[in-house]
């Protein structure tokens, strides 16, 4: 019988770092805090949101949309 964590179907295997301020780290501590989930899935939120908004009614300026 294996121990830990079964493996995930979609595992996150890619890593990347960011810079922001402190008041930008601030936000991202407290969202996460308030949704009681990881900064990563409140960054991974933020992505499909903008993604998704741009794919369905493109960006304001400049109409850029999503291939």
């Amino acid at each position: 019988m294996g121990t830990g964590r079964p493996p995930a179907d979609n595992p996150r295997s890619v890593q990347t770092r960011i810079r922001m301020t402190e008041d930008e780290a601030k936000m991202l501590a407290e969202c996460a805090n308030k949704l009681n989930t990881t900064k990563t899935e409140v960054v991974i939120k933020g992505i499909r949101k903008v993604y998704s908004d741009l794919k369905v009614g493109g960006k304001q300026n400049g109409n850029q949309k999503c291939n």
